[in-house]
């Protein structure tokens, strides 16, 4: 897992634009990538940003970068808290939450459609999802939009502009640590 990878495929959580990011990394040795990650958090956990890995097999692994205090936030909405209720996710913890969805992750092969939730998209396009069975959308993009179209395109073009300006300046040459956008206090 290198840093490429991260500001590739997280630019919107590093920028703190958006609450996570999921990514697939090749990994062949558990040991290798408790490492990567422990190395990674040394950077990231000063700046309010922590990567966890949610699945690891056939030589690859699930990581996910988020932000635990906007997670919080995310998952205490009254329309997130109904939503991961009826999907029997443990009660108000988002640590235990993010056990549950890593242990669900690991038994399935699918994923579970409340993991939108996790990523930080609009709880209204997560219930859409799942009550219409990811058909009927207004619009794709990063998610299907079930909810506010347009503030959902908006995002989209800041996650899309952003992803492209942290690559550029990746190249020439800034670290991941002074990408990495520090979490504001609340």
């Amino acid at each position: 897992m290198s840093e490429e990878m991260l500001i590739r495929y997280c630019a919107p959580t590093l920028a703190g634009i958006k609450t996570a990011s999921l990514f697939t990394c090749p990994s062949d040795s558990k040991e290798e990538l408790r490492e990567q990650i422990r190395s990674a958090n040394r950077q990231l956990l000063p700046r309010g940003i922590r990567l966890l890995p949610l699945r690891q097999q056939s030589g690859h692994a699930l990581i996910y970068m988020y932000r635990p205090k906007r997670l919080e936030r995310d998952l205490a909405s009254q329309k997130a808290e109904a939503i991961l209720a009826r999907a029997h996710y443990p009660a108000g913890n988002p640590q235990r939450r993010l056990a549950e969805l890593s242990l669900r992750l690991r038994q399935s092969h699918e994923f579970p459609h409340e993991i939108g939730l996790f990523l930080g998209y609009p709880p209204d396009d997560v219930e859409g999802f799942i009550e219409n069975r990811a058909k009927a959308f207004k619009c794709p993009g990063y998610w299907k939009v079930y909810g506010d179209e347009e503030k959902a395109k908006a995002q989209f073009h800041a996650i899309s502009i952003c992803t492209a300006c942290y690559c550029r300046c990746y190249i020439h040459g800034m670290s991941l640590e002074k990408l990495a956008v520090r979490e504001k206090a609340s």
